[in-house]
């Protein structure tokens, strides 16, 4: 199995967003539960840039693309408050 390429701060930092572990938490809590029927590039707390970056990775398969599906799974699972 091949190590990631990239890590959950570095997708943080990419998408321009704090990225330390309580900031990337913090993210997450306050975004879930994401919408089953909304697509996590349709999200309306992305910026036109996120959720152009989030779509191309998708598209593409990328690298980032294993990392842009743990986020969108993060943001679909309620969180304890």
């Amino acid at each position: 199995m091949e190590k990631p390429v990239h890590v959950q701060k570095d997708l943080f930092a990419q998408l321009g967003l704090p990225n330390s572990a309580a900031e990337i938490e913090a993210f997450i809590t306050a975004h879930t539960p994401l919408a089953d029927n909304v697509k996590l590039p349709d999200a309306p707390f992305w910026t036109t840039g996120q959720a152009a970056f989030i779509r191309e990775q998708l598209a593409d398969d990328a690298d980032w693309a294993e990392l842009v599906d743990w986020l969108d799974a993060a943001l679909r699972q309620p969180r304890k408050a």
